[in-house]
């Protein structure tokens, strides 16, 4: 069962799966703890662009801390470069552990062997081989959630090789923690632009 937290920005008590850490570093400045671990006093605010910025603007972190304390220009777009960057992680961790399909032939295999929990579709992928892997998806299993944010290099690099158009993630740990990544993504940047979008589903 999740913890809730507040959050700074808006007050509002939240599971911390919707939620993104702030960490104060020694230095006095604040920093995005994704993993919660970091040591000290943390601050809550709402995995969203606009939560973010409006805790910046009313300095939040300042009542939160108890003191004056420095942050980033743009804390909210270095929270989502931290989250793509550890989803992509997760990718690279699934396919390791055996839990991701590669590749438009592999996906089409795994999609006719059992439901996956994400579907990966690059965003530069050319609409008619994508469109082709959605009928099929849908067919077989109604809505899929896809991540359609990544670039096919983006995805390739993850995973070791060169560029990658169309993955399939199963269900597992991985899984799991990429669909909390992901929810807390969707607050920054749309999941699936080129497509219907499953933002929803992921939180």
């Amino acid at each position: 069962m999740e913890r809730e937290r507040r959050c700074v920005a808006t007050g509002d008590v939240k599971d911390e799966a919707d939620l993104v850490r702030i960490a104060l570093a020694p230095d006095g400045s604040v920093v995005p703890d994704l993993a919660a671990k970091l040591p000290g006093r943390g601050a809550w605010v709402s995995a969203d662009r606009q939560s973010v910025e409006r805790a910046v603007a009313r300095k939040a972190f300042n009542r939160a801390f108890g003191a004056p304390v420095a942050v980033p220009d743009d804390l909210s777009g270095l929270i989502e470069r931290l989250l793509a960057d550890r989803a992509l992680n997760l990718i690279g961790l699934a396919r390791r552990s055996g839990d991701l399909a590669a590749g438009r032939d592999a996906v089409r295999l795994a999609l006719k062997a059992a439901r996956p929990a994400w579907r990966i579709e690059a965003s530069d992928a050319a609409e008619d081989g994508r469109s082709k892997i959605d009928r099929l998806a849908q067919g077989a299993w109604g809505d899929v959630p896809v991540a359609g944010c990544f670039t096919a290099e983006a995805v390739g690099r993850a995973l070791g090789r060169g560029p990658v158009v169309h993955a399939a993630m199963s269900e597992g740990p991985q899984a799991r923690a990429f669909s909390t990544v992901m929810g807390k993504l969707s607050g920054f940047r749309p999941l699936d632009p080129h497509g219907a979008g499953l933002a929803a589903d992921a939180k």
